[in-house]
């Protein structure tokens, strides 16, 4: 005979884990949560860190937002290993775990042949911009028509 299903009390944080003040800056809905919100949701590898410190690449709050958001058009066209194009700069990106993999710059890109990629996205300057709109619209019930 099994024995009977015990259900313990709903217990608080643990002493020490105060709450965080991370769901507060969320609730907000400043600009920089949903940046922040945004930019968490992608990963770089040990090895495309390396790379940036090695290359000297430096990419800005903006060029995180532009990354993330060419990885969710990779994902919604079904992309698995996709080559972002932003500037003049280069991801590989593992869409589906929101990993990059590598990233170059215009003179470390060698012959400029990439293979075991399934799609290549542009990740262009205004796109931060236009999506920017198209939350807001959504958010207010209106429609946003894009070319």
């Amino acid at each position: 005979m099994s024995e009977p299903i015990r259900i313990q009390p709903k217990q608080g944080p643990l002493p020490g884990q105060g709450t965080s003040a991370a769901p507060k800056a969320a609730a907000s809905g400043s600009a920089f949560a949903k940046t922040l919100e945004q930019v968490q949701k992608l990963t770089f590898s040990n090895h495309a860190q390396k790379r940036l410190e090695a290359r000297n690449i430096n990419i800005s709050d903006e060029g995180l937002k532009r990354l993330s958001q060419a990885v969710d058009k990779a994902d919604r066209r079904g992309g698995k290993e996709s080559l972002v194009l932003m500037d003049d700069m280069s991801f590989i990106v593992n869409v589906k775990d929101r990993m990059v993999i590598t990233a170059l710059d215009a003179q470390s890109r060698g012959e400029g042949v990439f293979t075991q990629i399934d799609s290549v996205v542009f990740a262009d300057p205004g796109s931060s911009m236009k999506s920017d709109q198209e939350n807001q619209a959504a958010a207010s019930g209106q429609k946003s028509f894009s070319s």
